[in-house]
This record gives structure tokens, sequence and C-alpha cells, in this order.
């Protein structure tokens, strides 16, 4: 008999774990339950290339459907797993069927955060996180001259950006007092409500909608302090959950998200769990978290696919993000949680190419690179080797801050 594993979940962190797996020496078989139609895809892209019709389906896959077949992992699409029972060691599918397995890797990812509206379910009210979301969108942009999006935080100003360029009128709606209020800070949330503006989208802060208005279709959006917004397409851009029903009904340890230790391994020693469902140490950081990011979930799948294999690889690494709007490209390098100060390099208010600096007590937290590719790849370098520099090196844009890696560690 061969072992199994089944990995359950479709997204970057299965599209990794799968080849890691055999590269791991893993001889058994492999199969992929994936909730959605297609193999796994690219899902940065749906809110930018993919939505703007620039890039096709084929073209944001993570590997081609013969890639799998290669390496002899077999993927069920379309099949959404409904249960797991760690004593019999199956899983439930929505088919009717049970797998079981010898080992399970739980990749199931995050959902968009549901806001509980009226009127939410109207047509022309759309959530942006898979592909079947970003189609149903793109099928009614031949109808729609407005649009309303709520939500100011990266989803919402990355869809902005594109339904903006195709020549659309764009509204965003933000609850906090500025945009991106969560995770940059105010200069950032400041260049980016200038150059959306001077794109044309109309950005509004501090304003909780409370109401979609509509017969069959929307129509409007009402708001808290009685403002309202004549819409043909409302796109709501809430945040993201980390999807861990399947963890939490099957008995494992969940705490924002299914807990795991730096080898990735949950409360079962027979399952592991990698990507946005995870909450995991760092030991670089010195702290648990849950990130929502590629890198990620590409990263603590090769960690998870070792520890399948009996093999151990500690996961911990600074994490590293990124976002496309217009012609800016923002990389960030670190996290900026606990800052007490922000140092800018380049102008924010009168450029498109500037880098925000995060520090604590002096030391490097994270960097916000708008357009500076050179200053990105530095910071990731000054993080990993604890690097520590002046204020006064970080603005001044005459100092070269790659005579300062190595030579200043913390």
């Amino acid at each position: 008999m061969q072992n199994r594993c089944i990995i359950i979940g479709a997204g970057h962190a299965a599209a990794q774990l799968a080849p890691s797996l055999k590269q791991e020496g893993w001889q058994g078989s492999i199969v992929v339950v994936g909730a959605e139609a297609q193999p796994p895809y690219h899902r940065p892209p749906l809110s930018k290339t993919f939505l703007a019709g620039t890039k096709t389906i084929d073209q944001i896959l993570i590997r081609p459907q013969a890639a799998y077949e290669k390496h002899g992992i077999e993927l069920k699409p379309g099949v959404r797993a409904t249960g797991i029972d760690r004593q019999t060691k199956t899983v439930q599918l929505d088919n009717g069927a049970a797998l079981g397995y010898d080992k399970l890797a739980l990749c199931t990812g995050s959902q968009a955060r549901r806001l509980p509206l009226p009127g939410a379910d109207l047509a022309g009210v759309h959530y942006l996180r898979t592909l079947a979301d970003v189609e149903a969108i793109k099928a009614n942009l031949a109808d729609t001259r407005q649009v309303v999006i709520i939500g100011g935080g990266y989803i919402g100003l990355e869809t902005a950006a594109v339904l903006r360029t195709l020549g659309l009128e764009v509204r965003v709606l933000e609850m906090m007092d500025r945009v991106l209020q969560r995770v940059t800070a105010a200069p950032v949330s400041a260049f980016y409500t200038r150059v959306h503006t001077e794109q044309g989208v109309t950005i509004e802060t501090a304003k909780a909608v409370t109401a979609l208005a509509g017969k069959q279709r929307v129509a409007a959006v009402h708001c808290e302090d009685g403002s309202h917004y004549a819409a043909d397409l409302v796109i709501i851009g809430a945040g993201i959950l980390p999807d861990v029903e399947l963890a939490q009904a099957a008995g494992l340890q969940v705490d924002n998200g299914i807990v795991v230790d730096e080898y990735a391994l949950t409360s079962d020693e027979d399952i592991v769990a990698a990507g946005d469902c995870t909450n995991h140490p760092n030991r670089l950081l010195d702290r648990r978290l849950r990130l929502e990011s590629v890198p990620n979930a590409t990263e603590q799948a090769k960690t998870a696919a070792a520890t399948l294999c009996g093999k151990r690889k500690p996961y911990a690494s600074h994490p590293w993000f990124w976002s496309d709007q217009y012609d800016m490209k923002l990389q960030i390098a670190g996290l900026n949680q606990g800052y007490d100060d922000v140092v800018l390099r380049g102008d924010p208010q009168n450029s498109r190419s500037f880098v925000a600096w995060y520090l604590k007590a002096g030391k490097l937290l994270a960097a916000d690179c708008i357009n500076r590719p050179k200053e990105f790849m530095l910071a990731k370098q000054m993080l990993a080797q604890g690097t520590r520099a002046t204020s006064a090196d970080l603005a001044d844009e005459t100092v070269d801050l790659k005579a300062l890696v190595g030579e200043h560690p913390g």
C-alpha cells in the first residue's frame, strides 16, 4: 500500500507543497482537493492584470496542468472538503466520496470578509477574492458607468486603479480616517490618496456604509452620515478571514488561524498547515503571527513538505509584500507593527517614488518602497542582517545605503 498525502486547498501554498513533497522524497500518492474549478492560480493578478483583461486564465496559472501530471500529483478541482475524521484518517468530500490519508496538509487559505449589509445580495454587488469573482465583475463592466468600492485597503485601491484606467467613474468609501490606515503610516496614505485623486478616483474617508439600495440590481450606496452615492456596480473589499472551519470542526487548535509550530505542524502529528490560514511562530520577529502573503504561503509550504517527509526545516523569514497601482509598484519589506518613527526618503508629496522607513527605538522594522526596487532589496538585506542606520542616513538620498549593509549590525 502506498502512503497517501491529501492537500486540502488549491492556492499558492498547495501549489508549492505538492511538488516540494516529491523533492523531499515522498514516495506515496498526492491528492490536491480544491473547491475552485481551475488548477492553482496566482491570486495577486486578479485585482490587477486579470481584471484589466491583459492576462488570461492560462497566463495566471501557477503551473500548467502537465507539471502536476509529470510529478504524479492528482488534482481534484471543483471538489470541496466538508469534513475531516482524524480517528479514521479520512476526508469527506461534497460529492459524497471519502478519501483516506496517511498525512494531511491544510492549505485552506482565506476568504473574503462578508459585510452583513441590507441589499448585499442584490445583483451588481461583488467581492473580489476568487477568479470566479473577477469573471462576474468583468461580465458586468459593459453596462457599468459608476463604481463604488467599499474599503480603502490594497484590494480596494488596486481595483480602483484598474477600473479607472478602463474609463469608469470610481468612488472609494473608507470607514477609517484614511486609506490603508491599518497597514501604513499617514504619509503613505496621503500619497495614495493624492495619486488616486489625480487619476480621477474620488476617495471618501470616515464613511460607514449602512445599506445597498436597489430593486433587483444595486443602484445606490447609503452611509451612516446620511450621504448616498449612485452605483451601477459595488465591490466590497473589507479584508479577509482565515479559512479555519474544517480545522476547528476536526478539533485542531485554532486561534486567529490554525495554530502550527515552526515546522508547520498542527496539534495533530499527521497534519500540517501552510499559508494564510496559519498562526505560526517567527523567531526573527519573536512573536506569533498570521500573514496574508504569497511569499509566506510558498516558503511555509516548503517547510510543511519537509515535515511530512520526516525532515525538520524550521520556517522563519522577514515578511515581504507588494501592490501594483497605475505606474507604481509598492514593495514592502518587514512588518511595521509597533513603530515609533517614520523616516521618508524622497518626496511623497510631489513625486511617485519614495521610501517610508519604519523604526522602533532606532531599529529598522520595515520599509514601504514605492518605485524604489533598489532600496527594497537593500531593506530586505538590512532586516536580515539587523543593520542599524541613523534616521539622517535613511532620509539622505546622497547616502549609499549599500555601504551600510553588513557594517552596522544590530
